[in-house]
């Protein structure tokens, strides 16, 4: 739900700006686009089998991850709601609450889990629904939250038909943030499908799975520092505190590296053992040892780049970022990633070998466009609109 990030913008900045009122009316506009759009997308989950038999997957495959997906719809509109309620809430510092309401979210989801997938004997389904039971739940204690807390009393004041005044300027942020983070999103998710095209293809999509959850399981760190930066830089730049803003950049970078370089060490101590976590086959826990200090590596760089993505954010440098993250996957990573595999024939190692390319040239260029960014100047633009992307990129 990478048009919700467009909440990251604009709710840190009226914060910052102490326009309090403006948060609920963006939170508001945020729900409404997220629905519509979550439409189409439930189409597209409902015929996944079909199409990933149309890009010449493993029939049997195919048709299990189909399945899954039709029974995981409903979670989609949940997911949409929670995204908005997050960055409602994240973008006015409040997080323990968030933290509380996940916890408890996870502590269910453990009991729906067993209930759902070994009791009930729904089996790959029954996982797909108790994901949309812990998100509709999480929803439901966020929903809670926003309605009877003080810390809220002025950022939600109930619907108002302003919302609807102005959806198009949210659309207009909302697309370049949604293409900024699917373009990143989706090329880890293709690594999947082409693994699905090399030789021994169960072996292949098993390994590549577990690698891709194992990052995403890790990500969540980074994930956390950029969320963290995102609201500072909004929240800074609508407050008129520019210098405050450079400075939080500044000091998560150097933490993001601290924090890389700890967890790429804990993935080496433990890639002999860690594939058993998910499979019981000695052929496919050898083969994610052999991926994982690959897996390290990007990491590493996956955490800076969270910043610097989080930055732009919080900026709403958003179009910037998706230009940034198509030269990064689609014209390095993934070409890297088809050569190395089935050229090369490095087979898994070269998908995930690529993404650490892209990652490296992602890194690069928001470094680049962060170090030349002139923090006055992005006060001015940022109290006027937070629309602006491409100012940073043609002042190279």
């Amino acid at each position: 739900m990478g048009m919700g990030s467009a909440l990251e913008t604009l709710c840190g900045q009226s914060f910052g700006a102490k326009q309090n009122h403006m948060l609920g009316i963006h939170l508001q506009r945020g729900i409404l686009v997220l629905m519509t759009v979550c439409v189409p997308v439930a189409v597209v989950w409902a015929y996944a089998g079909q199409i990933l038999l149309a890009f010449g997957q493993d029939p049997e495959i195919s048709t299990e991850a189909g399945l899954y997906a039709r029974w995981l719809i409903p979670s989609l509109f949940a997911y949409g709601l929670l995204q908005c309620c997050v960055r409602f809430l994240q973008t006015q510092n409040i997080v323990i609450p968030l933290m509380l309401t996940s916890t408890v979210t996870a502590l269910i989801h453990i009991l729906v889990c067993w209930v759902l997938v070994f009791k009930s004997g729904l089996g790959n389904r029954g996982a797909a629904l108790a994901n949309s039971i812990s998100y509709w739940i999480n929803v439901l204690l966020l929903v809670i939250y926003v309605r009877i807390s003080p810390s809220c009393k002025e950022t939600w004041t109930g619907f108002s038909r302003e919302t609807f005044q102005d959806v198009l300027s949210f659309v207009r942020l909302a697309i370049p943030s949604a293409t900024m983070i699917c373009l990143e999103f989706w090329s880890f998710e293709l690594l999947v499908l082409l693994s699905g095209l090399l030789p021994n293809p169960k072996l292949q999509t098993s390994a590549l799975y577990i690698i891709l959850n194992t990052s995403v399981i890790i990500f969540m760190v980074p994930f956390g520092l950029g969320a963290t930066i995102s609201t500072r830089v909004s929240n800074e730049l609508g407050a008129g505190r520019p210098m405050a803003a450079r400075r939080a950049v500044q000091v998560v970078v150097a933490l993001s590296i601290s924090v890389g370089l700890i967890v790429g060490l804990i993935i080496m101590l433990a890639r002999n053992a860690w594939g058993y976590a998910y499979s019981n086959e000695d052929e496919v826990v050898k083969y994610v040892a052999l991926i994982l200090p690959i897996l390290a590596v990007s990491n590493f760089l996956d955490g800076i780049q969270c910043v610097f993505s989080g930055t732009a954010r919080g900026c709403g440098w958003q179009k910037v970022g998706a230009f940034v993250n198509l030269g990064a996957y689609y014209v390095v990573g993934i070409p890297c990633a088809v050569l190395l595999s089935f050229v090369f024939h490095i087979g898994g190692k070269g998908l995930w070998i690529g993404i650490s390319c892209a990652l490296g040239v992602q890194v690069l260029l928001l470094f680049i466009i962060t170090l030349c960014t002139d923090w006055e100047k992005e006060v001015s633009i940022s109290n006027l609109s937070p629309l602006c992307g491409f100012r940073c990129l043609l002042s190279i």
